[in-house]
């Protein structure tokens, strides 16, 4: 479990291609303090698992179909990723319940600054705009973030210097592809409501 709350960007050293998975390198610096093999990590978003450690470096890795739904297969050395490590009992959730399940990639249609203003547009396939509501959560690329605009397209985020400078959505680019994870609580009351409502029409009907 994650708040979305990113604690830094941090270095791919290395991306190693294997039979049925890719062995990512990262460099974690101080994120590294206290992580045994085992723990769960997120990298830009996605919970991995990680497998070696030796010093600052750290490897995970990521299977097939995680590679197909999610950015890490376009992962390059040199590439700085958003981290943050798992939950212990008694962390504060800065941000919101994040599981580090992502359910695709949505690309970025637009990219503006203004002053300390920063608003990124997302485009976000038909079928999940059902599970996002204005001033609701969403995670991007691992960061806890609120919906600033919603319309038939996708969301508008507003994101604070704080944001730009701890995590990588400053350098999005428009056509860019971010991971996306939904807020879990809103999926699983908008399918409860849809659910009960097609057994109420079918015993009507």
């Amino acid at each position: 479990m994650f708040a979305g709350i990113v604690i830094g960007r941090f270095e791919v050293l290395s991306v190693e291609a294997r039979a049925d998975s890719t062995r990512v390198v990262l460099s974690l610096d101080q994120a590294v303090s206290g992580l045994n093999l085992g723990a769960s990590v997120a990298v830009n978003g996605v919970c991995l698992t990680a497998v070696s450690i030796d010093g600052p470096r750290v490897g995970f890795d990521v299977v097939r179909e995680t590679l197909d739904c999610t950015t890490l297969s376009s992962l390059r050395v040199g590439q700085r990723v958003n981290i943050e490590r798992s939950l212990r009992v008694g962390d504060e959730i800065g941000g919101h319940p994040v599981s580090g399940h992502v359910i695709g990639t949505a690309r970025v249609r637009q990219v503006s600054a203004e002053g300390d203003r920063y608003r990124v547009a997302l485009s976000l396939p038909e079928t999940w705009l059902k599970y996002v509501f204005h001033k609701g959560f969403i995670a991007v690329d691992g960061c806890s973030l609120t919906v600033g605009e919603l319309d038939a397209s996708g969301i508008t985020l507003n994101l604070i210097p704080e944001t730009l400078r701890r995590t990588t959505l400053g350098d999005l680019k428009a056509g860019a592809l971010v991971n996306i994870e939904l807020d879990s609580t809103t999926v699983a009351i908008v399918d409860s409501v849809e659910r009960a409502l097609q057994r109420r029409d079918q015993n009507n009907g």
